[in-house]
């Protein structure tokens, strides 16, 4: 049984549009620090696109990933609602040789907002990604 059966599903040509927005958006990444640049792409319940890139600070804390970069311009323009991301992460000025899956500081703020049937896409290019649910990557999470 497909994983996905029973859930709406994505065509392949929506899923490789965010996993292109997210590449475009980690060509914005401000890494000086790490070298490792993050873009991030969210989708809303009614179909709007959010990017976001990852931007380190030197103080480390002050840093803020690319997913939650997306889910803070989403919550501003009051879309709480979110039903899928794709996140590309990967040494600067490189193409991604591994899947950057999302940390678990943005697990926990993607919780408040994920709907059931949330999707995750960790790729390395518009062809080869991951697919997880939300859920599975984050069981048992912590959610109001």
């Amino acid at each position: 049984m497909d994983l996905f059966e029973n859930e709406q599903k994505i065509d392949n040509e929506e899923v490789q549009q965010l996993i292109q927005s997210a590449i475009q958006a980690r060509e914005n990444a401000y890494a000086p620090y790490s070298g490792f640049c993050v873009g991030a792409a969210l989708r809303t319940d009614n179909g709007m696109t959010f990017t976001g890139c990852n931007v380190e600070n030197a103080s480390y804390g002050a840093t803020i990933c690319a997913e939650r970069v997306a889910i803070s311009k989403a919550v501003s323009a009051g879309y709480t609602q979110f039903t899928s991301i794709a996140i590309v992460g990967g040494a600067r000025d490189e193409e991604p040789s591994a899947y950057a899956s999302p940390c678990g500081i943005c697990r926990q703020v993607l919780a408040e907002f994920a709907t059931d049937n949330c999707k995750v896409y960790v790729a390395k290019s518009i062809r080869d990604y991951k697919i997880f649910s939300f859920w599975e990557l984050y069981p048992e999470g912590f959610k109001k």
